[in-house]
Formats: structure tokens, C-alpha cells, sequence
């Protein structure tokens, strides 16, 4: 079944997921979602949840990066977004690159923008945050962001200082996705506030093969296919942590814990350490099975 993923070209953590895509060198198809709600196509596949990207293979749906690149790494192990056998502290890495790093790249960007965005952009990331788009304090807090900016991407110089091609070491991987996406958004959305970086000494050159690595083979699909692609397939079977036996088979609702909170809510079917997964029945796409990350995310 075709890799779909919902995604939008400008969107920060679906570069992330094309740069896997591409260090894969996987076949894939881009549907193309709205940047803005509402969204009824994608909703009609998660239950609820708008952010964006969402990969879908059949009648799975995949919420959140951090799932989706552990699921491309389970389905397609070879070649590996582990080359040196680090899953574990590479995957954590997207702790600070989803958050702190993040939020340093949004404050920076959107400051330079502010008066510039669009007022229904702005409503809309106001409901999605549940805080006010404030281009007053954002421009204040410009200073403090950028020096954190820097500092975080004085990390990824600081570990290329050895002459390395990529962060560990020979092989592009995960960490390097994770690494490069916030900074790629800060070049593609504000370009001036690139300059917060932009006299690291190895940085440039690793953003170079980075982006030489591309998305994959990338080509399109339809939202209307993408439901048809749904109502057409069965989701796979899902097996349930032992420490959620008391949760097997009853209603749950699954939501994110910082922003974007709309819940998702249907059978539990499947769980892991990792990762959630509730079945649920669409009316467009038939049954269908939404998985969701543990970190960040809570479980009632």
C-alpha cells in the first residue's frame, strides 16, 4: 500500500518526515491539506486531530512526527535512520527540536512577519495554542529567542566540528532531520533571522547534504483518494502493552498535552511503550485505526 502523507509544503515537522522519506529513498504521495482549519478530509481520518503531518498507509493513520518516523523505521528498516545504533537518545533528541528549538524558530520567524500574517492564520493558531498571537511581545522576546536559536544550532556546529558529513557520523539519520528542519523553516519563512546562525562555520555546508539528500520519490494524491484508500483497506491487527490489559477494548479519548488538543477517541486496539491506537468508524472512510505517541499525549 502507497505511503500517504498529509502534509502542506511549508509545514516545519513534515520537512522533517520528507528528509526520512528521502534518507529512505522511499516511494511516497504529498496530499495536500490546508494549512488552516477547518479540514474536513483530514479530520475524516483522525478523528479530530488537525496537526499536521499525518501519514497514512491503508486504513492506519499515523499522528504526530515522532510517530511517523518510528513507523517508517519499523515498516522500512534498510537503510536504517540509526546507522550508528543510537535509536533511543536520537529519538529523545526531538524533545528539544519539537519544543525548545521549535519555539525559538517560531518566535523569530513570526516577529519579523507579524505584520504581515494573516489575520485567519492568526485566528486559527490562536484556537490551535490557546494563547494570543501577540506581535508586541513576540518582537520583545526577539532577543532572547534568537540567542537561544543560536545556541541550539552552536550544538549541531559543535558536533560537526570533526569534520564529520553528518551528525553521527558518515550516514545521514534521524538526528540529522530532527537537527535541520527548525533551521530550514527559519531560511524558508524569515530569511533575516537566518543570521542568528549563519556564521557558525560547519553549519551551512551540513545543510548543503542535508537538502542533497531530498524527499524520496514524491509524487501526489488526491484527499478524495486518500479516504478511497481508507474505505478500501483493513487497518492491522494491534496488540495491546500488558500494562493496558485494563484498557483493552474499552473507550478511550487520546489528546495532546501542549497544543492542538482536540481529542480522538474510539476503541483501544493497540499499545506500546510508544504509541496508542484506537479504532473508530468513519462515515467517509469506513473503520479505520488512528495511532498516537505516549510522550505528550494523554490517555483517558
Amino acid at each position: 500500500m502507497d505511503i500517504l502523507l498529509h502534509q502542506y509544503d511549508t509545514s516545519p515537522f513534515s520537512e522533517k518526515v520528507r528528509v526520512c522519506l528521502g534518507i529512505k529513498g522511499l516511494a511516497w504521495r504529498a496530499v495536500d491539506q490546508p494549512v488552516i482549519m477547518p479540514k474536513p478530509d483530514l479530520i475524516a481520518l483522525t478523528g479530530g486531530y488537525r496537526r499536521i503531518p499525518v501519514m497514512q498507509i491503508g486504513a492506519d493513520i499515523y499522528c504526530d512526527s515522532v510517530l511517523i518516523v518510528r513507523e517508517l523505521e519499523r515498516r522500512y528498516p534498510t537503510p536504517t535512520l540509526f546507522p550508528t545504533g543510537t535509536a533511543g537518545m536520537d529519538h529523545a533528541a526531538a524533545q528539544w527540536t519539537d519544543r525548545g528549538m521549535f519555539q525559538a524558530a517560531v518566535t523569530v520567524i513570526f516577529a519579523g512577519l507579524s505584520d504581515a500574517v494573516d489575520a485567519e492564520f492568526i485566528k486559527d493558531r490562536e484556537a490551535m495554542s490557546g494563547q494570543p498571537f501577540d506581535p508586541a511581545a513576540m518582537r520583545a522576546a526577539v532577543p532572547h529567542m534568537a540567542a537561544q536559536l543560536r545556541a541550539y544550532a552552536a550544538l549541531i556546529d559543535e558536533q560537526l566540528a570533526d569534520g564529520r558529513a553528518y551528525l553521527s557520523g558518515d550516514r545521514p539519520g534521524l538526528i540529522d532531520a530532527n537537527a535541520y528542519y527548525n533551521l530550514w523553516f527559519v531560511r524558508a519563512s524569515y530569511p533575516p533571522a537566518a543570521s542568528a546562525f549563519g556564521d557558525l562555520a560547519h553549519l551551512a555546508a551540513w545543510m548543503e547534504r542535508v537538502a542533497a539528500i531530498g524527499h524520496g520519490d514524491r509524487s501526489s494524491a488526491t484527499r478524495a483518494e486518500a479516504i478511497a484508500a481508507a474505505r478500501a483497506a483493513s487497518p492491522q491487527p494491534g496488540e495491546i502493552d500488558d500494562r493496558d490489559a485494563a484498557l483493552a477494548g474499552r473507550n478511550v479519548v487520546v489528546a495532546a498535552t501542549d497544543y492542538g488538543r482536540d481529542p480522538v477517541s474510539g476503541v483501544l486496539i493497540g499499545s506500546s511503550p510508544h504509541h496508542v491506537a484506537i479504532r473508530r468508524e468513519s462515515d467517509e472512510a469506513g473503520t479505520i485505526v488512528i495511532h498516537l505517541p505516549r510522550i505528550g499525549y494523554a490517555i483517558r
